[in-house]
Order: structure tokens, then C-alpha cells, then sequence
């Protein structure tokens, strides 16, 4: 019984540590972040200093081998997606970046669609450091649909109904018997692919809180105090991660060739 729960404790460990490595991106986001907040910089705005710091990180993880040039593509992409939806719910005041900056276009800083690239820059880590593969993965013709009106939906329901739960409904369908297989230690785990997007979503929002508390960007009821991110915003992100999820998943899978089969793989920390 020691044994087993000595390994338990130490796959954890290892499991840890690579989710880790994997935030490396976001981790130096977050740390620019408070430092800039807390140490004003000179001659530029503090958004201005963030886009340098961004992107000097994007070019050292290029360079470095961290991230491949594929990854990079998916990663820009999604940083395009995510400057996208910044520029519409800037417009329509659910958020804003009070502070100056000369590199602000709508109202938005160009670092923030960097804050996007890193969850696809986690995720493209995470499933290389884990040896990810993706068991029973539905057909692409209801993936990229679905995919396409959960973003799209972002933006429609400001002038149309929220079909969010209509959404997740689909998401708990179209994925429901799809798992996520991954590596810790030469042992071989899996959970089920709805379950790791729920796990993503809600660290996410607990970035969230932790990126407003040092005014990376300002919800309306934030304006006079920072407070506590409503925790229906973990919907939000839950849907992000999912479409985030589902790009990178397709360059895998196109660059791979193949899909992953059905195989007798142990239940998580089962020795």
C-alpha cells in the first residue's frame, strides 16, 4: 500500500513539473505583468513594454526549439483569433485596458493576443512533454462545425440569444467517448477529453483573476476595485479552450497522418 501511494506521489510529482514546463509562455506573461505593475518602466506605456517582452519570448521559444515553426503557425493563428474577439468585446464594453499605450488599436493592446497564444502555446508543449494522443476522436466534418459556432457565438450573442449550454450539450455528444491518452514516467494514463477541458478552463480562470489583480485588462465591475472574475466566466473559457483545443489537436493530427486507435491503456496512478 506504501508503495503504491509513494508512486502515486511521485507520478504527481512528474505530472507537475511537466504541466510546468509546459507554462513556461504564460508564466512570463504573468510575470511581466506584476513586475510592470509594480515597477513602472521608463520612456514607453506599460502595454508598449509587454508587446516587447511578448514577443522577445516568441522569438527566444522559436529559437530555443521549444516551439517548432508548425506550432508557431497554430500559435499565431490563435493569436489572430484572440485579437479578433478582443477588438469586438472591447467595442462593446465587456472589458477594457484603461492605461495609455501607443501600440492600443480599437482600444486594445497588441500584447493581449498573446495571452490567447499562450494557451495554445501550453497546449502545444503539454502534448508533446505528455506524449498526447487522442482516442475515438469524432470525425472532422462535426468537429470544425462545432468549433466554428462555438466562436462564433462569442459575438452573436450580443445581438442573439446565448446558445452556450446548446453548446456544451453538443461538446458533451460529439466528444462524450473521446479520450485523452498522455505519459508521465513510461506509464501510460488517460481521462476523458471533456473532463481535461473542464480541468483547462477553470486554471484559466484562476489566471484570469490573477492577470485583472495586476490590471492586465478590466472588467466593468472592476473599475472602482478589483473583485473576484465572476465564476460564470469559466463557461467562457471552457468554450475558448475547446476551440484552442481542437486547432492544435488538427495539426497533430494533419501533420501526424494518422489517428490514434483504441488500446488497453491503465486507469490514471494504477500501478
Amino acid at each position: 500500500m506504501r508503495r503504491r501511494l509513494w508512486h502515486a506521489l511521485r507520478q504527481l510529482v512528474r505530472f507537475g513539473w511537466q504541466q510546468a514546463l509546459s507554462c513556461v509562455f504564460p508564466v512570463v506573461i504573468f510575470a511581466s505583468l506584476a513586475l510592470t505593475k509594480l515597477i513602472p518602466l521608463p520612456w514607453l506605456p506599460r502595454y508598449d513594454w509587454l508587446l516587447i517582452v511578448c514577443l522577445a519570448m516568441q522569438v527566444w521559444m522559436l529559437r530555443s526549439g521549444l516551439e517548432t515553426r508548425d506550432e508557431l503557425k497554430v500559435i499565431t493563428v490563435f493569436h489572430l483569433i484572440g485579437l479578433a474577439l478582443e477588438l469586438f468585446k472591447v467595442r462593446m464594453g465587456s472589458w477594457s485596458y484603461p492605461e495609455e499605450g501607443w501600440t492600443k488599436v480599437g482600444g486594445v493592446p497588441l500584447y493581449s493576443g498573446f495571452m490567447y497564444a499562450s494557451v495554445a502555446s501550453y497546449l502545444c508543449q503539454a502534448w508533446r512533454r505528455l506524449k498526447v494522443d487522442l482516442v475515438r476522436w469524432p470525425p472532422f466534418w462535426l468537429v470544425t462545425p462545432l468549433a466554428a459556432c462555438i466562436y462564433l457565438n462569442f459575438f452573436t450573442h450580443h445581438y442573439w440569444i446565448d446558445i452556450r449550454w446548446g453548446l456544451f450539450a453538443l461538446v458533451l455528444i460529439v466528444f462524450g467517448r473521446t479520450w485523452v491518452a498522455f505519459e508521465v514516467g513510461h506509464h501510460r494514463y488517460r481521462m476523458p477529453l471533456t473532463v481535461s477541458f473542464v480541468l483547462i478552463g477553470f486554471f484559466i480562470w484562476i489566471a484570469e483573476n490573477i492577470a485583472t489583480f495586476f490590471s492586465a485588462w478590466e472588467y466593468p465591475d472592476q473599475a472602482d476595485a478589483w473583485r473576484l472574475v465572476h465564476v460564470g466566466k469559466v463557461s467562457s473559457w471552457l468554450l475558448l479552450v475547446i476551440v484552442s483545443f481542437l486547432i492544435v489537436a488538427a495539426l497533430k493530427q494533419f501533420k501526424e497522418k494518422r489517428f490514434v486507435v483504441e488500446r488497453d491503456i491503465r486507469p490514471p496512478f494504477y500501478n
